[in-house]
């Protein structure tokens, strides 16, 4: 056909006569063309020889987590350990949300109770061990890379990078589908799960599955709040960017950049300090008390230029002589979020809830950051302090399960600073490492919905003691709730004793305290080392894995800082007193045989895995810490 014909009777007809396939492949170095009747339209998508011209798949997943920060990690890996097959869809091209190289902050938790730190435990830990002994220059783009390792070795994950959930399809009050957009690969991905975990912080999942959400600060009134404003406003804790220096041994000018906001400090509040304005300023933060999604652009344009008016004032001012050979080294281009949604849940985390240390029988996680509430408006409002720390806690709080899930779609969880909480309150369980304990919990209770068939409201009703059991099991600590798990031949056991002792009781590991707290000892510890660690049975049972808790100094923080603090608060290596090499034995018919050993513990979760083996007694030999004198132990667990 000559081309004019083709032009002047069009692509329909062309392809009615049959002179052009709907898909065609011509010559080597060009790519499908793919023609869309509906839309009637001709498309070129693939690229190369291999090109894949449908850009739509369709994934099938037990639990989908949304989001990649501690809370959706956490989620995602303690879904997968428990047998569901997740997928862990995050929007960044790395992990970690705002501990990330793109954000740079501290991953806090409970860092600061009277003095001492009251860590979180479980899969939070892990990560942060991990970090330790990968990542000892402290590094925040090496730190990418250990959360993209700790994910990625798990066998039931799969990892979606650079993929945002963009909407819910929704089947009756479930979520059927997640339609997600993967910038990198041009993807529209539709995710089928039985359970979705919303830990996007936005929640845009979430707020597209029609759940029900608060945004802004409530009345004093409503919850009976100390800290809450006399009436209720749309104000939101702001978003704060970062910045970091390097002395260059000698004098550095600084211009700055024709969108910088000039900045005096004229008129700003007492605290709004410069203490180590080097590693950054967390105060240059802007709130909102509109649309703080949909006004993210606009912030972040100001943020910039705020955090380059501050800077000159530091480089330009005169003020700060120490300054003149410190020029940026890294500056945060992504604003760290506080807050924006917060979903409701069958139960409304409030102030009072927290200060007061109410019970919750669904008790699945704990918190202790002081009430922290940055002010309205951020570095927009410099007369007034840059946070309001209402209240300092002396005890650790609980947060209960029924915070966790939606109250109107049923088989949507939430973990993070989304969750069912007021803004108040928020103000303290925002922190990440406290954050994580939700999503730990949350992953483990999708778990039990996939294996019930059941749905998270059932887990909260009939199901908490399997779920604070299992989440304790993997080393959860939840105040006020000691462990019981009835499968654990260990509280069975007719006479358990160490070798030696220091301090504590060899009895202490199996009574369901997996820590020293309130005041009371939950340990045992040898009188130096080697030592070892004796159960014994008054008839023979089987046992096929054994599981130990030992010491890696709760008390003291070992979250990666900017400034490496080392301490009695704060540790930067790897903790001395974490157990490092140990082996395990078995007395079968009178004979002692071996059952496993480990030349180089990483964990504070220690666990034996052999085949099932009927004995009498088991012996733990413990040979070596990473420095300290005495091995110390908070629990020993012994399953079928």
């Amino acid at each position: 056909m000559k081309r004019r014909a083709f032009f002047k009777k069009g692509t329909k007809a062309v392809i009615a006569a049959g002179a052009l396939p709907l898909i065609t492949s011509s010559c080597a170095g060009t790519q499908d063309v793919v023609y869309d009747k509906k839309l009637d339209k001709w498309f070129h998508l693939g690229t190369g020889k291999t090109g894949v011209p449908n850009r739509k798949e369709t994934v099938e997943y037990d639990v989908a987590v949304i989001g990649g920060g501690a809370a959706g990690i956490c989620a995602a890996v303690a879904a997968a350990r428990n047998g569901s097959k997740t997928v862990l869809v995050q929007d960044r091209p790395v992990l970690g949300g705002n501990a990330s190289s793109e954000m740079r902050v501290h991953l806090n938790g409970v860092n600061n109770i009277e003095g001492k730190a009251e860590r979180e435990t479980g899969i939070i830990e892990e990560i942060l061990l991990h970090n330790r002994f990968e990542n000892e220059q402290e590094s925040f783009p090496v730190f990418d890379h250990v959360l993209y390792d700790f994910v990625v070795r798990e066998p039931n994950i799969t990892l979606m990078l650079n993929t945002q959930a963009i909407e819910a399809v929704m089947s009756g009050d479930k979520i059927k589908s997640a339609l997600c957009w993967q910038s990198t690969t041009e993807k529209l991905i539709t995710i089928n799960a039985s359970i979705f975990i919303d830990c996007s912080g936005d929640g845009l999942l979430a707020a597209t599955a029609g759940a029900e959400y608060r945004t802004g600060r409530e009345g004093k009134a409503e919850f009976n709040e100390t800290y809450a404003p006399d009436v209720p406003d749309g104000w939101q804790m702001g978003a704060t960017l970062l910045m970091s220096s390097k002395d260059m041994g000698r004098p550095m000018k600084y211009s700055p950049p024709s969108y910088y906001i000039k900045y005096t400090h004229e008129g700003a509040s007492p605290r709004r300090k410069f203490a180590g304005y080097h590693e950054g300023i967390w105060w240059i933060e802007v709130g909102s008390q509109d649309d703080i999604i949909a006004d993210f652009e606009v912030n972040r344009h100001k943020l910039m230029g705020y955090l380059h008016g501050v800077w000159d004032y530091i480089k330009n001012s005169g003020k700060f002589p120490e300054a003149e050979n410190l020029a940026l080294d890294w500056v945060g281009s992504l604003p760290c979020r506080r807050e924006s949604r917060r979903f409701i849940g069958d139960y409304f985390v409030s102030e009072k809830d927290m200060t007061e240390h109410r019970h919750f029988d669904d008790a699945v996680a704990f918190g202790g950051w002081s009430l922290d509430e940055h002010n309205p408006g951020g570095i927009e409002n410099i007369s007034e302090p840059p946070s309001y720390f209402h209240y300092h806690f002396k005890n650790i709080y609980q947060f209960p399960f029924r915070a966790l899930y939606s109250k109107n779609v049923a088989n949507l969880m939430f973990a993070g600073r989304n969750v069912s909480q007021t803004h108040i309150a928020l103000s303290s369980s925002r922190i990440m490492a406290t954050c994580a304990l939700m999503g730990q919990a949350v992953g483990t209770a999708a778990t039990i919905c996939n294996k019930k068939n059941i749905l998270p409201r059932e887990v909260a009703e009939n199901h908490m003691n399997e779920l604070q059991e299992q989440i304790m099991r993997d080393d959860v600590f939840i105040p006020k709730r000691p462990a019981n798990d009835l499968n654990d031949l260990a509280k069975k056991a007719s006479l358990i004793f160490g070798s030696s002792t220091s301090s504590g009781d060899a009895v202490n590991l199996i009574n369901g305290i997996s820590r020293d707290i309130d005041g009371e000892i939950n340990h045992w510890q040898s009188d130096g080392l080697s030592s070892e660690l004796q159960l014994e049975w008054e008839t023979p049972i089987n046992v096929a894995s054994v599981e130990i808790k030992c010491d890696t100094n709760v008390k003291r923080n070992i979250m990666m800082r900017k400034d490496s603090r080392n301490d009695e608060l704060y540790n930067n290596a790897i903790p001395q007193e974490m157990l490092k090499s140990l082996s395990l034995q078995g007395r079968v018919k009178g004979r002692w045989i071996d059952l496993g050993s480990i030349k180089e513990n990483r964990t504070r979760l220690i666990k034996f895995r052999f085949d099932s083996t009927n004995v009498t007694a088991i012996k733990v030999k413990m040979k070596e810490t990473y420095g300290a004198e005495n091995v110390r132990l908070f629990e020993i667990r012994c399953y079928a």
